[in-house]
């Protein structure tokens, strides 16, 4: 094990934050970690499950003296958080976060800190819809993929202390533009959960009766679409407004797609249906060629539960 970082402060200890601070612990790369949580509860948890030494509601006593902060807020808090921890940074920190938008938050964080200060944006491409310190496990990035988007003046020692973190996690990382990621992620997660949240709320508003007999027949199609909305509400809520431009264009797109899909039903042109089946079936082989298969981390996640049995 390799020591990296003296102290490290996390803040916000939800799913990533947890998990990432399993990680640290784990594979000893910080000698202390002080984690921030507004819940009472949160802290409480993360005391007992080891997760950190010291748990805070202030985000600025966790920060005074550490090494590197990682933000593991919901985006739209990010700015805020940079705010309040600018006056107690040490030379040379590290500050990073792991937000599903990296241009709106590099507009956010970026001008609130002091130049001596070394800010890395990153993020792990990973996840579940749970929530909470108590949900979080060390496994969750194993396989996955880690982006991300310094600057061109960027220091590249702390670059690679960054990548070191995600590497040891078990994350294969990948560097590109805020503006790429953002067109990228708007189109490979965020929309999906906007169509998610779309379909089960059309579940929500059916009359009562066939409510219930969608809820109680529901096949594996809809349980998927159930599952992605049951993520975090305030997170998403930020996402999308954070990145608004990039999720408005994929999603122009696909209602241009959906209505020549309309069209092939009504025309019952199954040529074009079935053509169109064939290449989205080759795209689901290839992510599972790519081992980034979401039910691998619920493999992992089953595994760590029979542990602690």
């Amino acid at each position: 094990m390799t020591q990296l970082f003296q102290k490290a402060a996390i803040i916000g200890v939800g799913l990533i934050g947890s998990s990432l601070a399993r990680v640290l612990r784990q594979k000893g790369l910080a000698a202390r970690i002080v984690g921030v949580s507004r819940s009472a509860e949160n802290r409480e948890t993360a005391v007992t499950l080891g997760i950190a030494d010291e748990m805070t509601d202030d985000a600025a006593q966790a920060a005074k003296d550490a090494d590197v902060v990682f933000l593991c807020t919901p985006v739209g808090a990010v700015g805020s958080v940079a705010k309040r921890i600018a006056p107690v940074l040490k030379e040379g920190c590290i500050v990073t976060d792991v937000g599903s938008v990296k241009t709106a938050v590099i507009e956010a964080v970026a001008p609130e800190l002091p130049p001596y200060a070394r800010f890395v944006p990153a993020h792990p491409v990973a996840g579940t819809e749970k929530s909470g310190p108590a949900n979080g496990f060390a496994e969750l990035f194993e396989g996955r993929w880690c982006i991300l988007t310094p600057s061109d003046d960027a220091d590249e020692k702390a670059v690679a202390l960054v990548s070191r973190v995600w590497e040891e996690a078990g994350m294969k990382v990948e560097r590109m533009t805020p503006e790429r990621h953002d067109t990228v992620m708007a189109l490979v997660s965020h929309l999906p959960h906007l169509i998610a949240y779309t379909i089960v709320g059309t579940a929500a508003d059916l009359e009562e009766q066939t409510k219930e007999d969608v809820i109680k027949y529901s096949a594996g199609g809809f349980r998927d679409f159930t599952r992605i909305a049951g993520s975090d509400p305030v997170m998403w809520r930020d996402i999308f407004l954070s990145n608004s431009d990039a999720v408005l264009n994929v999603l122009q797109r696909f209602s241009e797609d959906l209505t020549a899909l309309q069209r092939a039903i009504r025309w019952k042109e199954g040529d074009k249906l079935e053509d169109l089946f064939r290449r989205t079936r080759n795209i689901r082989r290839r992510v599972i060629e790519a081992r980034q298969d979401q039910p691998e981390n619920e493999k992992l996640l089953l595994k760590r539960s029979a542990r602690q049995k």
